[in-house]
C-alpha cells in the first residue's frame, strides 16, 4: 500500500516516513501543502496523512481541493490545534479522520490500517491463495503454517498482486503502488523483484504469477 506524508516538521516527516516503510509500506512525502496537493493529485495514493498546519498552503484547503477534483482516497489529519473547531472544519472539508499531536506512533498505524480497511479499498486483512496465506495485519506470509522469508518489496509486491487477481498490472501499476516517487522508472527493478518473488515461492505459486510480454504481470 502506497501512503503519502505531508508535514513540515522535517524530522517528524522523516521518522515517519521511515516507521511506515519498516511497516511494509511505500511512502512519499512533501514539506508544504503546495507540493503535497500536487503529488496527490498526479499520483495514486492508498491513503494521505495531512497535517493541517502547513506553508505554502493549509492542510484544510488541501483536503478540499484534492476532494474538488474528486479525490477519494482516505485522508487522516494531524495538527497540534487539538481542539473542536478544527476537528469539525477538517472533517466537514473532507477528511476521514483526526490525529492531534504529539501521538504515539502505533496509535497513528492503528489509525492508517482501520482506514485502508473502509470499503471500497479493500475489506480484507487475509488473503488466501490455495495453501499460502498473506496476513496484511501482521505481514506475513505462510505455506502451510510455514513462513516464507520475504523482503519488503516481495511482500508488496505479492499482496498488490493478490488484491488484483486475474487483473494484468503494468511495471508501471507496480511501481506506483509497491515503490515510493524516487524509483527509477528507466531500471528493471519490477523484474528483479518479481524474479526473487518467484524464486522464493513453491513451483506451482511461482507458474500462476504470468508474464504477460509487452504489458506487465497477471496472477491467475
Amino acid at each position: 500500500m502506497k501512503i503519502l506524508v505531508v508535514e513540515d516538521e522535517i524530522k517528524l516527516n522523516k521518522g515517519l516516513k521511515t516507521a511506515l516503510e519498516r511497516k511494509g509500506f511505500a511512502v512519499d512525502s512533501a514539506l508544504d501543502g503546495e507540493e503535497g496537493e500536487r503529488l496527490a493529485k498526479w499520483n495514486e495514493y492508498d491513503i494521505v496523512i495531512l497535517d493541517i498546519m502547513l506553508p505554502k498552503r493549509d492542510g484544510i484547503e488541501v483536503c478540499r481541493n484534492l476532494r474538488e477534483v474528486g479525490k477519494r482516497m482516505p485522508i487522516l489529519m494531524l495538527t497540534a490545534k487539538d481542539t473542536t473547531e478544527d476537528t469539525i472544519t477538517g472533517l466537514e472539508t473532507g477528511a476521514d479522520d483526526y490525529l492531534g499531536k504529539p501521538f504515539s506512533f502505533d496509535e497513528l498505524v492503528a489509525r492508517v490500517r482501520s482506514l485502508l480497511r473502509r470499503p471500497p479499498l479493500t475489506s480484507q486483512d487475509v488473503f488466501d491463495w490455495e495453501d499460502l496465506v498473506l496476513d496484511t495485519r501482521s505481514q506475513k506470509v505462510t505455506i502451510k503454517d510455514r513462513e516464507l522469508n520475504l523482503t519488503l518489496r516481495e511482500y508488496g509486491l505479492l499482496e498488490y498482486l493478490l488484491r488484483n487477481r486475474d487483473k494484468v498490472l503494468t511495471r508501471d501499476d507496480l511501481l506506483e503502488h509497491v515503490w515510493d516517487r524516487n524509483h527509477d522508472t528507466l531500471s528493471n527493478v519490477v523484474d528483479v523483484h518479481m524474479k526473487n518473488l518467484r524464486r522464493k515461492l513453491p513451483k506451482r505459486y511461482a507458474e500462476l504469477i504470468k508474464t504477460i510480454r509487452g504489458k506487465g504481470f497477471r496472477l491467475v
